[in-house]
């Protein structure tokens, strides 16, 4: 029997309101069951996730393993490439773009597909789990008093309902504790728990039950011989009353009164002994009484949710599920004040869900996806993407988080030099467009968006915005060569301007746009595209101060000051008053692009302030007006943090707004169309996890601004928030934690602690103040 919402009675919830304190609680809740998967709720504990879909007869609980990855290492270098690079940079100078990117297709991009080829791989859906559950012989049941929750200060997700009289509840987690997937059945009568269990994925798997344990396992393509990335996936389940018997395929499950799933997988990523973790986790589990496992669960998970409390005041909302509060906020129901609370620690949530020290970033999709083949391969994109997944871990004291984009990075070192060396004939290391789990360093097969020379030096942005954030000193020491080695590829391959006298990276381009020329063809491939000049100035000056903090390689350093006013400045203000995307004031062939790159020194860097550079600012203001307000929905967030550094609060909420416009689209959208699925994770769409990072970075800057060389305390407050606030735990950099409160828009209460009392500049209600933070 399928099941819709038409099988779900309403009759009781019409009349069901929240109790007022229950948005404290941070509830995502809903009277029904997803009927897709994007509007699932989101479970994940940094490795393992699943979302389950909540249905009472036959629940489809898709599950992930963040380390699942076809594809193999590859050397897709050209390297004769370099020979082309003479000619190409004088196509450029002569004013050819054209003629220098179709030599750029040629000679100057990977060999073989790509990112379009099985040895590229993909992140991947590990399987699915599926729950039959049977009430009887009477087929046509009618379930009362749905409910279904994810409650975000406990990483806990539930299900209730009611069937014949018998009231029905389903827990499920990811467990931070023993690492593996939890799932509770319970009904209030005894013996009314009759269930089949079953694991399934699109492809390449095989199922068998052993000993009364099920279990599904299976190899990747890695693009080569077949012979990929392996993985298991078992399921034991524990009983109270009732009989457990198997088929070839499946468990099946009579008359139980509690019925507790533990699921346990891996993958030989890294040649691990997968096989062998796979039972240790699910011995050291089956054995933990169900309270301890949850409340350990809870308790390992709340060390880092719980640093940060947002409170913007209570209102109607209480009484709406998220699906009707999403709605209504769209359509201007302004007494909706905790959303965007809610919103942000759904955030928080996610990032602490999504990765682990040791292990792997959030990719694309995060740590959760339904496909074999996810959009955009679930790879990690070095032009925005990847970035914004961890631009709010330091205001949003979640900094250790970054550390699995550090591993990352410096696995793309050794590969990146030989890309260097091949494309360049430079030292040091380069990383381009995308990447995976295999390391590749790469350009894209298409010049077009494959050419980006910003990749390395951007994810050098995030290295250096954990330092600034901890203060970590042997942490700074520890990514010192990581950062040098990204510097001394720009030192190398930088170029002279002869019309300026600048230095300049070519061939480049700026993500992912494209111009006219003025023989009227269109093209992409320039020289000193804005965000190259931004970023290399942002890494020379930071390769800089770090040689000065550590006391350390003076002739390096003597060669990047030398070398730094050289670079362009920040950015040029073009006839029109807004800041050129290229070193040429080309016309841009979409001037609502969806990249806004040439505003990189805005944010994420902070070479553009209303305080330093005013004409900058503005001439930011006038590209953001041309861009407009909509796109897919990471460009929608990155106009958000545009718009708060630039401290216009209510523009900054309009694009909060915006973000949290539902939709139900899941075609792959280059366009206009962001906004968020009912399970509040973003559409680009499809969904892209960036979307749901980018605004709660947005959120924080919001409310704390710490990159102009003070604290500045609500810095673009919107008019929507100004009547009540009250923040605890948020970082700013420096290593300071903020707690903060305000009242019609004025801030009446502030709290600044560090591990060692020190004097910092705080901005407060529009003054400069010196403060001597508290020890904590």
């Amino acid at each position: 029997m399928n099941c819709n919402r038409n099988l779900y009675s309403f009759s009781a919830l019409c009349l069901f309101v929240l109790p007022l304190h229950a948005q404290q609680h941070l509830k995502l809740w809903y009277h029904e069951p997803a009927e897709n998967w994007e509007e699932t709720l989101p479970l994940g504990n940094g490795r393992l996730g699943m979302t389950p879909d909540g249905n009472a007869t036959h629940e489809t609980i898709v599950l992930n393993d963040i380390t699942l990855w076809s594809g193999a290492v590859q050397d897709a270098n050209n390297y004769d490439a370099h020979k082309s690079l003479p000619k190409i940079r004088q196509l450029i100078l002569e004013g050819k773009n054209d003629e220098a990117q179709n030599l750029v297709n040629t000679n100057f991009v990977c060999l073989g597909p790509g990112s379009g080829g099985a040895r590229w791989g993909k992140f991947q859906t590990l399987g699915s789990l599926h729950l039959d559950q049977y009430y009887g012989e009477n087929t046509a049941i009618e379930i009362k008093n749905y409910k279904r929750t994810l409650d975000l200060q406990e990483a806990i997700a539930t299900s209730t309902y009611t069937v014949n009289d018998v009231h029905y509840q389903k827990e499920y987690f990811s467990s931070f504790d023993d690492d593996v997937n939890v799932i509770r059945l319970t009904a209030d009568q005894p013996q009314m728990l009759n269930l089949q269990i079953a694991l399934r994925r699109p492809e390449k798997f095989t199922v068998k039950t052993t000993d009364q344990e099920l279990s599904m396992y299976g190899q990747l393509d890695n693009g080569i011989d077949g012979k990929g990335m392996q993985y298991e996936a078992r399921v034991r389940v524990q009983l109270k009353d009732g009989v457990l018997s198997n088929t070839d395929t499946s468990l099946v499950i009579q008359n139980a009164s509690e019925v507790i799933l533990f699921l346990a997988a891996a993958t030989d990523f890294r040649q691990r002994d997968y096989k062998r973790e796979v039972r240790e986790v699910l011995d050291a589990a089956y054995q933990k009484p169900y309270v301890l496992q949850k409340k350990k669960h809870t308790q390992n998970f709340s060390k880092l949710f719980g640093r940060v409390k947002l409170d913007l005041g209570q209102g109607r909302e209480t009484e709406w599920s998220t699906r009707q509060r999403l709605d209504n906020y769209y359509e201007g129901y302004a007494d909706d004040v905790s959303l965007p609370a809610l919103f942000f620690q759904f955030g928080r949530y996610l990032s602490i869900s999504s990765t682990r020290i040791g292990l792997l970033p959030p990719n694309l999709q995060g740590l959760w996806a339904k496909e074999i083949n996810t959009p955009w391969n679930g790879d990690y994109h070095l032009d925005v993407n990847v970035q914004m997944n961890h631009w709010p871990l330091g205001v949003a004291n979640l900094s250790e988080l970054n550390l699995p984009l550090v591993d990352l990075v410096k696995g793309l070192v050794e590969p990146g030099k030989k890309t260097a060396k091949a494309y360049y004939n430079a030292q040091g290391w380069i990383a381009h467009v995308i990447t995976n789990v295999w390391g590749f360093t790469e350009p894209g097969e298409s010049a077009n968006w494959g050419a980006s020379n910003a990749g390395s030096g951007w994810l050098c942005n995030n290295l250096w915005e954990h330092y600034e954030y901890t203060q970590d000193m042997d942490y700074l020491k520890d990514i010192y060569p990581v950062l040098k080695g990204s510097a001394l590829f720009y030192n190398d391959a930088l170029v002279k301007d002869p019309k300026t006298g600048w230095v300049v990276t070519s061939p480049s381009v700026s993500p992912e746009n494209s111009f006219y020329l003025p023989n009227g063809n269109q093209a992409s491939i320039s020289m000193g595209p804005t965000i190259d000049n931004q970023i290399v100035r942002e890494l020379f000056s930071n390769v800089i101060t770090a040689s000065k903090l550590l006391g350390i390689d003076h002739d390096f350093r003597s060669v990047l000051e030398e070398k730094l006013p050289m670079v362009p400045p920040p950015g040029v203000v073009s006839k029109d008053g807004r800041i050129q995307e290229w070193l040429e004031d080309y016309k841009e062939v979409d001037p609502e692009h969806r990249h806004i790159s040439h505003l990189y020194g805005l944010y994420p860097a902070a070479l553009i302030t209303p305080y330093k550079t005013p004409e900058l600012a503005e001439a930011s203001k006038k590209t953001l007006e041309v861009r407009g307000d909509d796109g897919p929905g990471w460009a929608i967030a990155y106009k958000q943090l545009f718009w708060a550094r630039l401290h216009d609060g209510n523009r900054a909420f309009k694009l909060f707004k915006e973000i949290l416009k539902p939709t139900l689209r899941t075609d792959i959208n280059y366009g206009s169309g962001g906004g968020v699925y009912y399970n509040m994770l973003a559409a680009g769409p499809p969904f892209q996890i960036d979307g749901n990072f980018g605004a709660t970075a947005g959120i924080g800057e919001m409310l704390l601004q710490s990159h102009d060389g003070f604290i500045d305390l609500l810095p673009a407050l919107p008019d929507a928030w100004k009547s009540y606030g009250n923040v605890q735990g948020l970082k700013a950099k420096g290593n300071v934690t903020v707690d903060l409160k305000w009242k019609n828009g004025k801030v009446v209460h502030y709290k600044l602690r560090s591990p060692e009392t020190k004097t910092v500049q705080v901005k407060v209600n529009g003054k400069l103040k010196k403060i001597k933070t508290q020890k904590i």
